[in-house]
């Protein structure tokens, strides 16, 4: 383990400063106006980008950044998103989430549900639990008992005493 981090240790410290590398030059890198979008109200160039755009009251706050995340809290709960990335809300009725082309889920007072695509997926609440794997073994249980099927095998269910 060792000899695998000394051999291992000059490939994460390449990584580290390829890394570092442009946010180093950063300074140098725009010209005297500053980047692309600027925003400066007294008109003598700018070395920032624009602020990112919000408001904020006593029912809660907003903001987004343009091309960016967005999201929004108040008394009701809170939800955000970014673009093309992951999304979610919550609230006092529970939580849902999900990230494009992946995993998603929710959560409440009445139980909770997730899936991945092509893969798992599973429910449970108050009344028990489902789930299941494509192609793979899939069960549920209750208080009436549980139940399930392994492919290739019969199903088998066990009543509840």
């Amino acid at each position: 383990m060792l000899t695998q981090l000394k051999m291992s240790l000059p490939v994460i410290v390449a990584g580290a400063a390829i890394a570092v590398a442009p946010v180093a030059s950063a300074t140098s890198m725009f010209p005297a106006g500053g980047p692309p979008g600027c925003y400066d109200p007294a008109g003598t160039g700018c070395a920032v980008a624009p602020a990112p755009a919000g408001v904020a009251g006593p029912q809660g706050a907003a903001g987004t950044i343009p091309g960016g995340p967005a999201g929004a809290a108040g008394p009701q709960g809170a939800a955000g998103t970014i673009p093309g990335g992951p999304a979610g809300a919550a609230g006092p009725q529970g939580a849902t989430g999900a990230i494009p082309g992946g995993p998603a889920g929710a959560a409440g007072p009445q139980g909770a549900t997730g899936a991945i695509p092509g893969g798992p997926a599973g429910a449970a609440g108050p009344q028990g639990a489902t789930g299941g794997i494509p192609g793979g073994p899939v069960g549920s249980a209750g208080p009436q008992g549980a139940s399930g099927c392994i492919p290739g095998l019969p199903c088998a269910g066990i009543p509840a005493p």
